[in-house]
């Protein structure tokens, strides 16, 4: 069985890896679609503080269950076709003894501090997977992501006829604009790229606006008050600063993003404002299984969220595809297909 190693900055090589086993509550899952995450494309940049070369990148899956354990509850089916949620926590931190696993101080995503899902099959935990009726892998491959944008409109607590403005038009960033506006918000879209704004507003975002001209955009849009809710989906110093700066008094703000160097703030904003600001980090089980339920629904422009499709043996060639385009696109999927080919 191949897997696909990103082995230093911007270097490469695929491996032999052995057959996975199962345990008796595991699922043997044939992968069929990774897409690629931020997480991947800084691994390849060597930007990703979290992890060590060698490491097999992709925790945006697309599977079909093999053979499960005698464990495995019947509902589970072989042949289902699955994603899978691919955080791994340790059950005794503060964030774990809260229920918030998501957030645990130990915790292992796929591809970052573990092994992740560029190879031909994997083993996990069928407490793990989510079952769906979506067929289109490419679709399932978009799941993840989805469910992360999905969790930080849940720790925003949006509710119906808010406005929520969202920094940055990644697979997250409409993720959160999809589960904004599912909740009846009013969702103003921000990139740089007019492409992607047009893409957001297929997602559900009412209005959408370059960044040199966010100011001007969100006074119109909010009618000189500020917005209700400020979500960054970008990870720049810039974009942190500018949800402070329009969110409203009394306001929510919700980080997703990691900024690549640190952030000073004016202070007396957050204090006069009262503002809460909150950070958010990968997604629940819950998470997942609403998201998969609006992709269901068929009300996510989900072809086109994906900037493009290559063959497991090219998957190099994707991350240098993004890493010189990042401006413009906004999903690269992997296709396994040929992982038994590769000899």
């Amino acid at each position: 069985m191949k897997a696909f190693n990103i082995t230093a900055p911007g270097a490469s090589a695929f491996s032999d890896l052995a057959e996975p086993t199962i345990a008796a509550d595991d699922v043997l899952l044939q992968v069929d679609r990774v897409g690629l995450c931020g997480s991947d494309l800084n691994t390849w940049r060597g930007l990703n503080p979290l992890v060590d070369y060698p490491r097999i990148p992709g925790h945006e899956i697309a599977a079909t269950i093999l053979a499960k354990g005698d464990n495995v509850p019947d509902a589970i089916h072989v042949g289902d076709a699955v994603t899978l949620n691919p955080y791994r926590n340790c059950g005794d931190c503060p964030a774990c003894r809260q229920g918030r696993i998501n957030a645990c101080r130990n915790n292992q995503t796929m591809g970052v501090q573990r092994e992740g899902a560029l190879t031909g099959r994997i083993s996990a935990p069928w407490q793990r997977i989510v079952t769906s009726k979506v067929t289109n892998p490419n679709h399932l491959a978009l799941i993840e992501p989805m469910a992360v944008g999905f969790h930080a409109v849940k720790r925003a607590r949006v509710a119906r006829d808010e406005m929520v403005l969202v920094f940055g038009c990644g697979a997250i960033g409409l993720g959160v604009i999809a589960g904004a506006a599912r909740r009846g918000a009013r969702v103003m879209a921000v990139d740089v790229d007019n492409a992607k704004l047009e893409l957001a507003k297929a997602a559900g975002a009412v209005e959408g606006a370059l960044a040199k001209d966010v100011a001007e955009a969100v006074k119109d849009f909010a009618k000189g008050d500020g917005v209700d809710v400020a979500i960054e989906a970008v990870g720049l110093p810039e974009t942190f600063l500018a949800c402070v700066d329009h969110v409203a008094p009394c306001g929510r703000v919700v980080y997703i993003g990691y900024s690549k160097s640190p952030v000073t703030y004016e202070t007396k904003l957050i204090l006069t404002k009262e503002l809460d600001i909150m950070g958010s980090r990968g997604a629940l089980q819950d998470d997942f299984i609403e998201a998969v339920e609006h992709i269901e629904s068929g009300l996510y422009p989900a072809d086109d969220t994906i900037s493009g499709t290559y063959p497991f043996a090219q998957a190099a060639e994707a991350l240098k595809h993004w890493a010189a385009n990042s401006a413009t696109v906004t999903k690269l999927v992997i296709d396994l297909s040929d992982e038994k080919e590769m000899v």
